[in-house]
């Protein structure tokens, strides 16, 4: 009997401080993921400080406060670009607005007809 109360209360403190090292783990884990994904967005704003004129970083500042999905999916088309060698010069606002306009979905054109 004291055998298998000795032998539960071994396994309790084994269980005890696992957890408390998975508790001490995780807001370690948790801070290397911010510092990670923090690292990856100035190499991403670097890259498109490289490649974009002001006009156009400022185009994308203003339109990623309506439409943040559309600006994230044009941000890495460009950083795919660039990546491959396909941009040349920086991309001025114009060249923007036209790849702009080809990420973009056609939009419907709606009428309302009076009876």
């Amino acid at each position: 009997m004291d055998n298998e109360l000795e032998e539960i209360r071994r396994r309790r403190m084994a269980q005890v401080q696992e957890q408390q090292a998975q508790a001490q783990a995780g807001p370690e884990a948790a801070y290397r993921q911010e510092q990670a994904q923090a690292e990856m967005e100035a190499r991403k704003a670097e890259l498109l400080r490289k490649i974009l004129t002001p006009e156009a970083r400022e185009r994308l500042t203003t339109l990623r406060m309506s439409r943040p999905a559309l600006v994230e999916q044009l941000e890495m088309q460009l950083i795919s670009l660039a990546q491959s060698g396909r941009v040349q010069s920086m991309i001025d606002d114009e060249q923007l607005k036209q790849l702009l306009a080809q990420v973009q979905p056609p939009k419907r054109e709606t009428s309302i007809k009076r009876m």
